[in-house]
């Protein structure tokens, strides 16, 4: 019964809402207390409640208690000011360099020496100022060289289109009215390499005189002649037809620049790793692929290797379009050793099978042009005459020296990717006939060290010590030292000046490119098509090896200049999506850090 009775009063109470107990209240009107009322206990005596604190004695604050700290920094004299500044800002440019944060690590460094600059003191006036001004200039170039060796600084020459892609891709039909003239033609003129005039290069011969295709011959005709006399030399020294001169016009129209979709550069346009098989270095400074001579050499060799393997020169030249293994396979497949046999039972890549046809039919449009109507003003030969500064010298310098433009020294050096010479006492450097003893001379009075550096300086009319200081980011006092002049003296125009700059990089974009692999595409070739490491295109898409399929989408992170970020969208609508956006940048330069 007990324990019916304790179930009901804990099911009722469950069931009942808990009650506050509120203090007692006092009805006036009927002097009556509430039941609740009577049993709340009963406040404690007013008295009580309304006794005053006790206090301590004054004053309230322990006289023995330290005073508290300002939190605003002190007001520093201005010179010290800008020491502690400068200092601070170098070593952030310190930290972020160190962790891989480079554009950051500029910014910092630019701004140290600006404020520099721009505080109004004369750096060169105070020792402390000039100790912290040379040690933030000295220690920055060392970092920003560090960089460039890298491959950060300054942006690569840009490549132009190799016309074999464009040409490649043609399908006209045959005129059938070429046929008669083509085939005199190729009885009429002297060749050492077979010409068969057939439908598939007679398709060709037609396109040619399209004003697309016209524009293409003529200007590879005109270009031709910079580098017949040594290509021609060459092919002799190698014991080879001298007709292969007509490949580098298919594949290149000689333009040294020349860069295809599959990442083949230069005039005989090699891919990089057959380049360095046949002894053509890469490196973050030079690509001997762009050096037309030392190509040429390389070509012919490889040329005279495929000749001995497949004994056939068509088979030859389709080997050295897409490799001497997809040849072998397809005449292993077929049993023909004939590159008509292996066109026509369709065993080899599209652009190698129009590859031998649009040879032939440029060889027989070059060697009777006006039996075509194309006319073309071959180019002379440049001659030059070839320095071995023995160290690494910027070409700007260089090229103040001895009074010609930059542009005229990378023409005449293609195979420099950069605005500076390698670390290498072996490179050559090529300048325009009859000025060698000039910048020998010239280059004397900088030291050697500096040469990557400093400059020189052609006085204009209205030009002083203070706008030429500004425009190099130096003291006028450092061009006065340098020198040996009054910081007061009159400038006389066209008297040159050394300047000991160090000149900043060109500014560059870090680009996070997405890239669709297309048919013929190598993971060798994508990578040198955007100047970076195949390892690093691996590491950065966890591929487990080299090979690439079409379609993939790979993700890139490359750095290119403003004038390529422009180049590149047009093309990114369709086949690349580049993202310039500050958080794809961060992304970009920690992944490129690690």
């Amino acid at each position: 019964m007990v324990l019916a009775t304790m179930g009901c009063g804990c099911e009722d109470s469950a069931k009942r809402p808990v009650q506050a107990h509120m203090p007692a209240t006092h009805i006036p009107e009927t002097g009556v207390r509430s039941a609740r009322a009577a049993d709340a206990p009963r406040p404690a005596p007013q008295a009580a409640q309304l006794a005053p604190p006790s206090l301590a004695p004054l004053p309230l604050t322990d006289p023995k208690r330290p005073l508290p700290v300002s939190l605003l920094p002190a007001v520093q004299e201005g010179r010290a000011f800008l020491i502690q500044r400068v200092q601070e800002k170098f070593a952030s440019g310190e930290n972020n360099f160190k962790a891989g944060h480079l554009e950051a690590a500029r910014k910092d460094f630019d701004d140290a020496v600006d404020w520099m600059l721009e505080s109004g003191y004369d750096p060169d006036g105070d020792p402390a100022l000039s100790a912290l001004f040379h040690h933030v200039v000295d220690s920055v170039y060392a970092y920003e060289l560090q960089a460039f060796r890298g491959g950060e600084g300054f942006t690569e020459a840009a490549a132009v289109p190799a016309p074999i892609d464009e040409v490649a891709a043609v399908a006209l039909p045959a005129d059938p009215r070429l046929k008669e003239r083509a085939e005199e033609a190729a009885k009429s003129v002297s060749h050492d390499l077979p010409l068969t005039v057939n439908d598939e290069v007679l398709q060709f011969l037609n396109f040619f005189q399209t004003p697309k295709g016209r524009d293409i011959v003529e200007t590879g005709l005109r270009r031709a002649g910079r580098y017949r006399d040594m290509i021609s030399r060459v092919l002799k020294e190698e014991g080879l037809p001298q007709d292969l001169i007509y490949l580098a016009q298919a594949e290149s129209a000689f333009q040294p620049l020349a860069l295809s979709r599959a990442g083949a550069r230069g005039i005989w346009q090699f891919v990089a790793y057959r380049g360095q098989q046949y002894g053509l270095r890469h490196s973050w400074w030079i690509d001997e692929r762009q050096d037309p001579e030392k190509a040429t050499h390389a070509a012919a060799q490889h040329l005279r290797d495929l000749y001995g393997l497949f004994g056939d020169w068509y088979l030859a030249m389709a080997a050295y379009n897409c490799g001497p293994g997809n040849v072998q396979k397809a005449i292993e497949r077929t049993g023909y050793a004939d590159f008509w046999e292996l066109y026509k039972r369709k065993v080899l890549p599209r652009e190698t099978k129009n590859y031998v046809p649009i040879i032939i039919a440029l060889t027989l449009i070059a060697k009777d042009a006006a039996h075509y109507n194309i006319l073309a003003d071959p180019e002379t030969p440049v001659p030059t005459d070839v320095v071995k500064p023995g160290r690494p010298i910027d070409l700007r310098l260089a090229a103040e020296s001895i009074d010609v433009d930059v542009e005229t020294l990378r023409a005449l050096n293609p195979s420099l990717l950069r605005m500076a010479t390698p670390d290498d006492p072996s490179f050559e450097l090529h300048l325009p006939q009859g000025t060698g003893e000039k910048f020998t001379r010239e280059i004397a009075a900088i030291p050697p060290d500096k040469w990557i550096s400093w400059r020189r300086h052609r006085v204009e009319p209205g030009d002083t010590l203070a706008s030429i200081a500004k425009k190099y980011r130096v003291t006028p006092t450092a061009i006065a030292e340098a020198n040996n002049m009054d910081r007061t003296a009159v400038l006389e125009p066209g008297t040159k000046l050394t300047i000991p700059a160090t000149q900043r990089p060109s500014e560059t974009k870090r680009l996070l490119v997405s890239y669709r692999v297309r048919r013929g595409d190598t993971l060798a070739g994508i990578a040198d098509r955007f100047n970076v490491n195949p390892e690093d295109v691996r590491r950065w898409n966890r591929l487990r090896s080299s090979r690439v399929s079409r379609g993939m989408v790979l993700r890139i992170y490359t750095i290119a200049p403003e004038t390529a970020r422009r180049r590149l969208r047009p093309h990114a609508k369709k086949k690349t999506a580049v993202s310039t956006s500050p958080k794809a940048a961060s992304a970009a330069a920690a992944t490129m850090s690690q």
